[in-house]
Parts: C-alpha cells; sequence; structure tokens
C-alpha cells in the first residue's frame, strides 16, 4: 500500500513542481514538507501542524482532502504508537533499567536479610537455651581424690553456676572451677543461665574412692 507521503511525492512530480516551490507556495518549510513525503513523521511538529500540512498540500495538488488526511491520519497514529512502545517496552536500554532495578531489588534483599541475621543472632538466646559443654568430669566417672575439676565452655554472655555457687568465665566462655566432694557417690551440677533467663542443665554423676 502507497503511503500518504509516497502519493504526495508521486503528485508533485506529475505537476512538475519541485519540493522547494511547494516549499514558497504554503510557506511550509522545506524540511517539514522533505519528512512529510519520506513517511518521517517523528520530524513534524504537533499533529495539528502535521494535520494541516497534509490537507494544504492535498489541495495545492487536487487530491481528495479527506481521503490524503483519513489515511495520513492512521500512519500518523501508528507512527506515534510505535514510537512509544519501543521506549517503553522494547527499547534497547530497556532492559539495562530492568537489570538495574533488579540489581537495587537483590541488594535491598540481601541488605534486609543480612540485618535480620544479625538480629536472630543477637537475640538467638532469647529463644534457644544457652549452649554448654562440659569436658570434664565425665559421666560416672571414678575418682580417687576429693577435689574435682570442673572444665567447661559455655556463651561468653551467659552466667554460670557449678552446685549453685557462681563462676567466673573468660571472654570465649570458657570455665573451671575445683568442687570439693566426699567419699561415695557425688553429683554436680553446672549450670548456663542467659540474660533472657533461658538455662541449659548438666549434670555430673561420679564416684569418690577413699
Amino acid at each position: 500500500m502507497i503511503r500518504v507521503g509516497q502519493r504526495l511525492q508521486d503528485e508533485r512530480v506529475r505537476r512538475g513542481l519541485t519540493l522547494d516551490e511547494v516549499s514558497k507556495t504554503l510557506k511550509i518549510k522545506y524540511f517539514f514538507l522533505s519528512a512529510l513525503e519520506e513517511g518521517n513523521y517523528k520530524e513534524l511538529p504537533s499533529g495539528t501542524h502535521a494535520y494541516g500540512f497534509v490537507r494544504n498540500y492535498a489541495k495545492l495538488l487536487g487530491l481528495a482532502e479527506n481521503e490524503i488526511l483519513a489515511l495520513f491520519k492512521r500512519e500518523y497514529d501508528e507512527e506515534k504508537f510505535h514510537k512509544v512502545l519501543p521506549e517503553g517496552l522494547v527499547r534497547k536500554d530497556f532492559p539495562i533499567h530492568r537489570i538495574r532495578f533488579g540489581q537495587t531489588f537483590k541488594i535491598v534483599i540481601l541488605i534486609f536479610l543480612v540485618f535480620l541475621g544479625y538480629i536472630f543472632f543477637q537475640y538467638r538466646y532469647a529463644i534457644f537455651n544457652p549452649p554448654l559443654d562440659v569436658s570434664s568430669p565425665e559421666e560416672n566417672s571414678i575418682v580417687s581424690s576429693q577435689t574435682i575439676l570442673v572444665i567447661g565452655k559455655t556463651d561468653p554472655n551467659s552466667s554460670v553456676f557449678i552446685n549453685d555457687d557462681i563462676v567466673s568465665i573468660d571472654k570465649e566462655g570458657n570455665f573451671k572451677k575445683s568442687v570439693n566432694v566426699f567419699p561415695g557417690k557425688a553429683r554436680i551440677v553446672i549450670k548456663a543461665v542467659n540474660k533472657f533467663k533461658k538455662e541449659t542443665v548438666i549434670e555430673r554423676n561420679i564416684e569418690v574412692k577413699p
């Protein structure tokens, strides 16, 4: 299908008119008429001016104004549509913006997860009991000394009690304390209590030979 610009150009040439002559007669810039004939509608001014150009051009050439305007309106609207569509949906730099948005979203999520992890780490013992490991003495061990060295490790922010006596711990959570026991069966109770009142208790039952 021949475009409006081509029909105008063909009729102009058939009548032996140059584009410069048409420009001077209609008082329309040569540049606009050239863009119109080439179908380069994005170079035309506003729609109102563009329609005026086409009407006057068609009238000068003796073409049916209404028919030419109807065809031009369809072509001009399609041109505007295709011009807007790539910019909003398929223009080359759109994926870049999309990628940047995706990267920004991922960074925000990552920061949020790190922050959430930090909060969980700081307040994990509000949910869980504090860790407690007693390496000495072993359960059901038999000893000949009435002084037992209790050695263990817990969370540095917890308090440790051995048989209800508080025990000092170092910055890494290590502790040790000598406990006096009597011959026979003896029980040593080790308890770690955090600031949220969560506690972990370990018992060591030993036998002390005289």
